[in-house]
């Protein structure tokens, strides 16, 4: 039977889920992770990364964000706390605004200059050793934690190479920005609706880590900004998901089950390989598997 408490070796990670109305169609922002990258490299994924030590000093933070305690972020965490639910917020933040240049943030001089500076000062410095706080401190930003909504609550399954503990949050573009990639963690920006990523995983155009075409696919549900906002603001991060990773006997390949998976629960589970490419799904299609096709994940249905 499949252990969800095996969490040896989790890195707290933060992730959002930047979204905006275009054209009359929802789009998220993706980012293409750099091909040297340790972990799913040239792969597509919302911005997001570590949470770090300082991200949950409430001291600091209480003054340079626009939540108090017992605030809206900790409502919609369902009783996760407001320490922990601080330290995933300034990190999804802080990362966002690091590989994608996008900062959910407001300054005092509410000008596109201290943008400009800020996104100068993140090009010339390290990403390591504070310097997100330094910056925030010295040009006197107020971040928009009450600008996320906890989404989804992800586990990295055991038997991969890095293993993380990710909360991911959802929040609307802000206005006037562009997402611009840092050439170091990510290499290329994205703008697309659901329908075209998930399309553009299945022949190679864009290829998605497990999480973002789940997410993808349930963001299929929402035609509108609104009632994607909406659903946003009611939605907590629930109960954790914990993929199974199946190894494939005598095949380089794997199989991720999601819980909502039929046999996720069965001790074990035997899969075909040789029956594996005739079970890939179109684009769209509901799936509970991801078939790791030579480095790329495409949903299957039973086989």
């Amino acid at each position: 039977m499949h252990d969800v408490s095996q969490t040896a070796s989790l890195r707290q990670a933060a992730t959002l889920i930047l979204v905006r109305e275009h054209a009359g169609e929802v789009q998220a922002c993706l980012l293409r992770r750099s091909p040297a990258a340790r972990f799913m490299p040239g792969v597509f994924v919302f911005p997001g990364g570590l949470v770090d030590s300082g991200d949950g000093e409430e001291d600091f933070w209480g003054k340079h964000a626009d939540l108090e305690p017992h605030g809206g972020i900790n409502r919609r965490g369902r009783g996760f706390g407001f320490p922990n639910a601080l330290s995933y917020g300034i990190a999804a933040i802080r990362e966002t605004f690091e590989e994608a240049g996008i900062l959910l943030a407001r300054h005092p001089a509410r000008s596109v200059a201290a943008l400009e500076r800020a996104r100068e000062r993140r090009l010339n410095e390290s990403p390591r050793h504070g310097w997100f706080r330094r910056l925030v401190e010295a040009e006197r930003w107020t971040l928009g934690l009450s600008a996320l909504s906890p989404w989804s609550h992800w586990v990295t399954p055991v038997g991969m190479p890095r293993r993380f503990d990710t909360r991911f949050f959802m929040a609307a573009m802000p206005d006037g920005q562009d997402c611009r990639p840092d050439q170091r963690e990510t290499t290329e920006g994205l703008w697309t609706d659901p329908r075209q990523a998930l399309a553009g995983n299945l022949d190679g155009r864009i290829p998605l880590s497990p999480p973002t075409l789940v997410t993808l696919q349930e963001l299929l549900r929402y035609p509108t900004l609104e009632r994607l906002q909406s659903e946003a603001g009611r939605r907590g991060w629930g109960a954790p998901i914990f993929p199974r990773l199946i190894s494939l006997e005598g095949n380089p390949g794997a199989v991720i089950i999601e819980p909502w998976d039929p046999m996720y629960g069965a001790e074990t589970i035997r899969i075909d390989a040789g029956r594996l490419p005739a079970s890939v799904l179109p684009a769209g299609e509901p799936f509970s598997r991801l078939w790791n096709d030579a480095g790329a994940w495409k949903p299957i249905g039973l086989s």
